[in-house]
């Protein structure tokens, strides 16, 4: 099945590559790199270094959505990435998405140079979010989670993980579309580390290929995340092989974009699984 997202100037081809999403946390309690790029100066000039090391898209996160972490204001969300996004709009021609479940941020990042919407509550959080997107004209990333990042991982239980999971992407897609959301524009991410066990989002890496039941492409972000850390003993500074492993089983398995910190190891992945897959070296 094609999979091309073509809108406002630009034109993704997920058939003929694997994607690589850059993550940049611009906060101070992310799971990973909390901290790190929370100076404007900081945040900038790491998502000009990922865009140089072979980004597709950068993801730009004014909040943590880590278990258990605080909410915030939409203002303080805003504080910290309408600069960024502002100042990477002058100097990016790849995309930028606005990782938020809030209407207010979006439509401000949207006006901002923001073009793709991420957000892990699949509309359902904020009931205006889907307007502001079918007016945008913009892709829109709908992830499952199971609760919210306060309660997400409080012994998360599932009667049978994939089919629930597929169920309620199928809903989100119909919820979005009716919301005069192009079902081109759509993308789906299972949400691994949200509201799931470590065995369940190893189940869905390892039964990844079920969904493309849903007839949209897959976003997994993996990237160094607690399972990995489980199974290795890392901490997540720590846990770039592990990552890589798993995105490997992941394009394998039928991935289209990947997210991911360390973006540089990441091209390098995907590039040579995509020539593996293809059987040739162009």
């Amino acid at each position: 099945m094609g999979f091309t997202l073509n809108w406002s100037n630009y034109c993704l081809n997920l058939d003929q590559r694997t994607h690589v999403m850059g993550v940049l946390n611009v906060t101070p309690d992310s799971f990973s790199d909390g901290g790190r790029y929370f100076d404007l100066d900081k945040a900038v000039e790491h998502a000009l270094v990922m865009d140089r090391e072979g980004a597709d898209i950068i993801d730009v996160g004014g909040e943590s959505t880590r278990p258990y972490a605080r909410k915030i204001s939409s203002n303080e969300e805003m504080d910290r990435v309408i600069p960024v996004i502002e100042a990477l709009s002058e100097e990016l021609t790849i995309p930028i998405s606005i990782d938020t479940y809030k209407c207010e941020v979006a439509r401000e990042a949207l006006k901002c140079g923001a073009s793709i919407i991420n957000d892990i509550s699949a509309l359902r959080f904020d009931p205006q979010m889907a307007s502001i997107a079918a007016k945008a004209g913009v892709p829109v990333i709908l992830m499952h989670m199971k609760g919210t990042p306060e309660n997400m991982q409080e012994n998360p239980a599932y009667e049978d993980l994939i089919p629930e999971i597929l169920d309620f992407l199928k809903d989100a897609v119909k919820r979005a579309v009716a919301a005069g959301i192009s079902e081109d524009l759509i993308i789906v991410d299972p949400g691994i580390g949200f509201g799931k066990t470590f065995d369940d989002n190893l189940k869905i890496m390892k039964e990844l290929f079920r969904f493309e039941a849903l007839q949209r492409p897959v976003l997994l972000g993996a990237s160094n995340k607690a399972f990995i850390g489980h199974i290795l003993d890392k901490e997540p500074h720590e846990r770039d092989t592990g990552t890589m492993a798993t995105i490997a089983y992941m394009v394998i398995n039928g991935a289209h974009i990947v997210r991911a910190h360390n973006v540089k190891k990441t091209v390098e992945t995907v590039t040579m699984l995509d020539a593996i897959k293809r059987g040739s070296v162009n």
